[in-house]
C-alpha cells in the first residue's frame, strides 16, 4: 500500500475514534497519527520518510545511514546520558538498517510494541500526555491495511517469520490495487471534508 493511503486511513481512523481517546481531538496527535501511519515503511528505501533522509534512495545508503545514526547515539549515550530512552532509540536505528521491506521488525507486532514504549516514555518525559494513543492508531491501522495486500505482513517476527493477510487481499501493483486505493483517498476525503465542521464547531 502507498505511502498516502496508509496516511489517509490514519487519518480517517483517527476522526472516527477521537471522542474515545482520553486527548480527544488535538494536532499534535493528529501530526502523531500521520507519522506513525507512515513509520513502518522506514524499512523501505523509498519511503515517505527516506524521502528526506536517505543521500541516495536504495538499501546500501539505508543500511549506512541507519547504522551510523544508530552508533552514534548509542556511543553519545554511553559517553555522556546513560539514559534507557536513548539506548531504545540507538537499538531500534541499527534495527531499522538490517530490516528488509515488510520481513522484518517494524512490520510486526513487536516493532509497534517497541516504537510504542519509546513514543509513551518521550511522551511523559516532556509531559505531552496520551501520545501512545495516537501512535498506536496509525501504526495498527498500517499493520493492518498491509494485511489486506497479498505479501502480507510478519505480524509475529522475530518468533514466526511467516506472514499474515486477510481473508481478501490485493496485489499493490495491480490496476485493480490501484482503483482501489483511489477509492479509499476519495472516502478518506470526503469523509474528513465532512467530520471538519464537526470538529471545529462543536
Amino acid at each position: 500500500m502507498k505511502g498516502k493511503t496508509h496516511v489517509g486511513v490514519g487519518i480517517v481512523t483517527f476522526l472516527s475514534v477521537y471522542n474515545t481517546l482520553p486527548g480527544k481531538f488535538n494536532y499534535i496527535g493528529l501530526l502523531i497519527v500521520v507519522f506513525s501511519s507512515i513509520l513502518p515503511d522506514v524499512d523501505h528505501p523509498k519511503s515517505m520518510i527516506n524521502k528526506y533522509i536517505l543521500p541516495f534512495k536504495n538499501k546500501t545508503s539505508k543500511v549506512m545511514v541507519y547504522s551510523s545514526l544508530g552508533v552514534i547515539l548509542l556511543w553519545y549515550d554511553y559517553l555522556y546520558t546513560n539514559e534507557p530512552i536513548m539506548k531504545g532509540i540507538g537499538i531500534s536505528l541499527l534495527i531499522i538498517a538490517v530490516s528488509s521491506h515488510r520481513n522484518g521488525l517494524t512490520h510486526s507486532l513487536t516493532g509497534m510494541i517497541m516504537f510504542s514504549f519509546i513514543i509513551g516514555y518521550l511522551g511523559n518525559m516532556y509531559n505531552i500526555r496520551y501520545l501512545v494513543y495516537y501512535f498506536m492508531i496509525g501504526y495498527g491501522m498500517h499493520l493492518i491495511c498491509d494485511m489486506f495486500t497479498d505479501r502480507g505482513v510478519p505480524l509475529f517476527y522475530p518468533f514466526r517469520n511467516k506472514k499474515c493477510r486477510l481473508p481478501i487481499t490485493y496485489s499493490t501493483n495491480s490496476k485493480i490495487g490501484s482503483a482501489i486505493e483511489e477509492l479509499l483517498m476519495i472516502f478518506g476525503l470526503l469523509f474528513t471534508i465532512y467530520k471538519l465542521p464537526i470538529i471545529f464547531y462543536k
